[in-house]
C-alpha cells in the first residue's frame, strides 16, 4: 500500500487539479523499484512536452534501482547531501540540454525552460500513478559530463529521483524528516502576477 502524506496536500486559494495539489518533493522514499510500465508512462509524458520550435532539447540519463551498478553510478554524481536520501529512490535521472537549435545551430536560450516543462510533465504523470518525484539542482555537473561522456553542445543540468514516498517517521535523518512533515506553502498571486507595471498586482489577482 502506498503511503500518502496528507500534510503535503496543497490548500489552494483557487481550484486546481487534484494531481497538482497532491504533488510534493519527498526526501523519504521507501526503496521500492518503480514498475517499468509506470516509468515508461512518465517518460512518455515528458516526451510530449511543449518546446520552442519542437526542438525537444532535453536529454535524460536513466538509472533504475534494479540495475545496481547503473544506479550507483548515477547516485555518485549527486552532491553528498542528496545521495543521503536519493539512495532510497526507485529511479534516478540525470538531465542535460542541447544548447543550440538543430535547424540552424543558433543558441537556444530557452533550452532549460523546455527541460523544465518536460520534467513537470513527468512529475504530474508520476503523481497521477501514485509515485513521488524530487528534482535536484545539487549535481556534480563536471562528473556527470565525464562519467557519461556528454559531448560538446550539451550541458548537464539537474537530477530527478522517482519512487514511492515513505512515512517520514521511518526516515533516519531528523532534519529531512521534519521537512517532509511540514505543510507546503506558496507566495500569493499578487506577489508575482503583475499588471500595468512590474511589482503592481494585476487586477485579476487583487
Amino acid at each position: 500500500m502506498n503511503y500518502k502524506n496528507t500534510e503535503k496536500v496543497a490548500r489552494p486559494d483557487h481550484d486546481i487539479l487534484p494531481v497538482i495539489a497532491d504533488r510534493y518533493s519527498p526526501y523519504a522514499f521507501d526503496g521500492r523499484p518503480v514498475e517499468r510500465a509506470k516509468l515508461l508512462s512518465c517518460l512518455e509524458a515528458a516526451r510530449w512536452a511543449a518546446s520552442s520550435f519542437n526542438e525537444q532539447p532535453w536529454r535524460y540519463i536513466l538509472a533504475e534501482r534494479t540495475d545496481e551498478a547503473a544506479f550507483a553510478t548515477a547516485l555518485s554524481c549527486l552532491l553528498e547531501a542528496n545521495q543521503a536520501w536519493a539512495q532510497h529512490a526507485g529511479v534516478l535521472i540525470l538531465t542535460a540540454v542541447k544548447r543550440t537549435f538543430t535547424r540552424n545551430d543558433k543558441p537556444n536560450r530557452v533550452a532549460e525552460h523546455d527541460l523544465g516543462i518536460a520534467s513537470a510533465n513527468l512529475t504530474t504523470q508520476a503523481t497521477a500513478l501514485g509515485l513521488a518525484v524530487h528534482q535536484m539542482a545539487g549535481v556534480e555537473l563536471q562528473k556527470v559530463r565525464l562519467t557519461y561522456k556528454i559531448p560538446e553542445g550539451f550541458d548537464p543540468s539537474t537530477a530527478i529521483a522517482i519512487g514511492y514516498a515513505a512515512d517520514p517517521d521511518t526516515f533516519d535523518n531528523a532534519d529531512l524528516a521534519s521537512r517532509d512533515k511540514g505543510p507546503r506553502s506558496r507566495n500569493p498571486l499578487p506577489e508575482w502576477v503583475f499588471g500595468e507595471k512590474f511589482g503592481s498586482p494585476a487586477d485579476a489577482v487583487k
